[in-house]
């Protein structure tokens, strides 16, 4: 693992995209050197497959300081699995956000978990959900991202022999601990790059990470509902608490 440094890349005078599309180089490295066992039988990293299209993200959306930051946790298996843009629901990143780029395949691919990029056809409810509230109460992605960053804690999507996905809380000790160290390390010089105003974690696995990093931070860090169809309370209604949450926050 490289050690990121945030300081010495905004010492070099780039703009704030560019710093973001190093740090997110190097994570992307830094995640393909790991290796992990049984049940884990496939991994597939977005930022490697699908770099084109995340690259784009950054260098469209990712140029500004002092914004809120909404931290997720990792991708979906319709959502940055297939477009390489967190939370990506073909749709909303192909239609709102004007991102269409070509997507690869990862080394292995799993017979039930196939890549098919902006062509793959099912919805991923909790992108569907978070990007369909941003079209809905700011308008443009122009005006949202005016507001807001998103990113993932970890960029990785762990799949067991029969597809089951596996989050990254449920690995092995020493898998996970090798991985948060690395994803710690991407997360603060993303924090220190972007200069946040506010970092709300989308679900409490994100909200912890950012506490996790707050004996320096000097923003406010808070938490909003994940979106996941997993969730009864999102079920029940999630644009209203999304909306409490930036209501909140004066957003």
């Amino acid at each position: 693992m490289v050690s990121i440094d945030a300081q010495s890349l905004r010492s070099r005078n780039i703009n704030t995209a560019t710093r973001l599309i190093e740090i997110t180089q190097q994570l992307r490295r830094d995640c393909d050197a790991l290796r992990f066992a049984e049940p884990v039988t496939h991994v597939y990293n977005p930022l490697a497959y699908a770099w084109a299209a995340q690259q784009e993200y950054l260098q469209r959306f990712g140029d500004a300081t002092g914004r809120c930051v909404l931290l997720g946790m990792n991708p979906g298996p319709y959502g940055m699995v297939q477009t390489g843009v967190p939370f990506g629901e073909v749709g909303m990143v192909r239609d709102w956000m004007l991102i269409q780029a070509p997507i690869a395949q990862p080394a292995v691919v799993h017979p039930k978990r196939p890549i098919q990029g902006f062509d793959c056809t099912r919805s991923e409810v909790s992108g569907r959900r978070l990007w369909g509230w941003a079209a809905e109460r700011y308008g443009s992605a122009e005006q949202f991202f005016t507001k807001f960053f998103v990113v993932n804690y970890c960029p990785l999507v762990f799949m067991e022999a029969g597809g089951r996905n596996r989050t990254p809380d449920k690995l092995a000790k020493s898998e996970r601990q090798a991985l948060y160290a690395i994803c710690d390390q991407a997360l603060s010089a993303t924090l220190e790059c972007l200069e946040p105003s506010l970092a709300i974690g989308i679900g409490k696995f994100a909200e912890q990470k950012l506490l996790n990093l707050a004996a320096d931070a000097d923003y406010e860090i808070g938490c909003a509902p994940h979106p996941s169809p997993a969730s009864p309370v999102a079920n029940r209604g999630w644009p209203p608490l999304m909306d409490a949450v930036a209501d909140r926050y004066g957003l």
